[in-house]
């Protein structure tokens, strides 16, 4: 199988502040090891950054910024998008048909959002996907705790058959990619 790692919304705006995700630090640690792997895989690694026309996610805005602590290389590509599912509107599709790719591996922020709807949408689109368990995060919602919600999300996400393609999580030190 060819991968391609996506890297949702890890943007300054949800990495610091009252925006911030649970366990931030750890997230972007385990996101920064399993990039290596991609890369070390020859694995396209994608920078996905959701913006909005105004607010913390305005594009060009600080907080629309990659978080300072996410190890970017030069061969890695970024996509723009507008909604949670990050094939919407966008030229994801064709980026990784492009590179031959039929399985992703996923991880960012939020899990109750983008990191849902790109799952669910890349399982439409007929791909497997490898979900970071620990590699993906939120934040509290008022009912339940950022960690209770994550774990939730990678609950029901790993239980979609309809679909066809499956959801396999994995903790980020248990991935391996195969050049």
């Amino acid at each position: 199988m060819t991968s391609a790692l996506l890297i949702i919304d890890v943007q300054r705006a949800l990495c610091e502040g009252e925006y911030a995700a649970f366990d931030i630090e750890g997230v972007i640690a385990r996101i920064n090891a399993v990039a290596a792997k991609a890369r070390a895989a020859r694995a396209p690694v994608v920078f996905i950054q959701h913006e909005e026309e105004e607010g913390p996610l305005a594009h060009g805005s600080p907080g629309w910024r990659l978080d300072e602590r996410l190890e970017v290389a030069p061969v890695d590509l970024t996509l723009r998008k507008t909604a949670p599912d990050s094939f919407h509107r966008t030229e994801l599709k064709e980026l990784l048909d492009a590179r031959g790719v039929d399985r992703l591996i996923v991880c960012g922020l939020q899990s109750d959002f983008c990191v849902d709807s790109t799952t669910r949408a890349a399982l439409a689109h007929g791909y497997p996907v490898l979900l970071v368990a620990d590699g993906h995060s939120t934040t509290d919602n008022g009912i339940l705790s950022a960690s209770q919600i994550s774990a939730h999300h990678t609950r029901t996400l790993q239980n979609i058959s309809s679909f066809g393609p499956r959801v396999t999580p994995r903790a980020a030190d248990a991935i391996h990619i195969e050049s």
